[in-house]
C-alpha cells in the first residue's frame, strides 16, 4: 500500500468522540465535507438537507450583517465559519459579527481557523433547534459569546439575548418593535420584516448606521486602533 495512503487520518464520522486538534486534522482530511461540529466532544454533522426557508433566511440576515460590518471600520463578519472556542469545542455557526482584536476585539486568530468567541453569533433554528437552544447556546454562554441571536423557523419566534453576569438575557424590542444590539450600537433588526416579504430587514441597520450612537461607537473604535 502506497506510504500517503497510510498517512490518510481516519474519516470523521458523526457521533465520534475527539478532541479539537483531532477533530480539525480529520475534517481536513476530508475536503469534500463542508458541514461539521465538535460541541463538547463530540461529532456532529450539520442538518442536511437545508429548506427553502432557512437558505431564505440566510440569503436575507447574512447582508443586514454585512452592511452594518461596512460602515463599521474595526468590525468582521462571516458566514459558516469554523471557530475554536475550546479543547473540545468548535462550533460552525451560521453567521457571526466580531469586533476585530486590534480594535479591542476578544477574538483571535488560530492558524486559518477563528478562536475564542466573537461578540454576536447568529443561528437560524430548523432542523437544529435542538441543539442551537441546548449545547450551543450552553457552549456560548460559557465561552463569552456576548450577544447571541437566534431565528427560530417552527414556530416562528426571534429571540436576542445578552450575557450579563454569566447568563443570557433576552433584548426585547423597543417602542418602535425594533431590537437593538447593545454591543453594536446602530445594529437594528426589525423582527416584523425578517417574516413579511414584503418589507425590508435592512431599512433597520441602514436607519441604525445614521444614528449618534453607531458614529460615536466607530469613533470609539477608531481610538482603541490608535493606541
Amino acid at each position: 500500500m502506497p506510504a500517503a495512503a497510510l498517512a490518510l487520518p481516519p474519516l470523521l464520522r458523526e457521533g465520534d468522540r475527539l478532541d479539537t486538534a483531532e477533530f480539525l486534522r480529520r475534517w481536513e482530511g476530508m475536503p469534500r465535507l463542508k458541514h461539521a461540529e465538535l460541541l463538547d466532544g463530540v461529532v456532529f454533522f450539520m442538518p442536511s438537507p437545508v429548506s427553502v426557508p432557512h437558505s431564505d433566511l440566510h440569503g436575507e440576515l447574512y447582508p443586514w450583517l454585512w452592511l452594518y460590518k461596512d460602515q463599521t471600520p474595526g468590525c468582521h463578519s462571516g458566514i459558516d465559519c469554523t471557530w475554536v472556542m475550546g479543547p473540545t469545542d468548535v462550533p460552525q455557526p451560521d453567521m457571526f459579527l466580531r469586533i476585530l482584536p486590534e480594535y479591542g476585539g476578544q477574538s483571535a486568530m488560530k492558524g486559518h481557523y477563528a478562536s475564542g468567541a466573537p461578540e454576536l453569533v447568529v443561528e437560524i433554528s430548523g432542523s437544529s433547534i435542538s441543539r442551537d437552544l441546548g449545547i450551543k447556546l450552553n457552549l456560548y454562554r460559557a465561552s463569552g459569546v456576548r450577544e447571541y441571536l437566534t431565528v427560530q423557523l417552527q414556530p416562528r419566534e426571534i429571540l436576542w439575548r445578552q450575557l450579563a453576569r454569566g447568563r443570557y438575557r433576552e433584548i426585547k424590542p423597543d417602542d418602535d418593535g425594533l431590537l437593538r444590539s447593545r454591543i453594536f450600537p446602530g445594529l437594528w433588526l426589525d423582527p416584523a420584516a425578517v417574516w413579511n416579504p414584503k418589507r425590508s430587514i435592512r431599512a433597520a441597520v441602514e436607519k441604525g448606521i445614521k444614528s449618534p450612537e453607531h458614529a460615536t461607537f466607530v469613533r470609539r473604535l477608531a481610538a482603541k486602533r490608535g493606541k
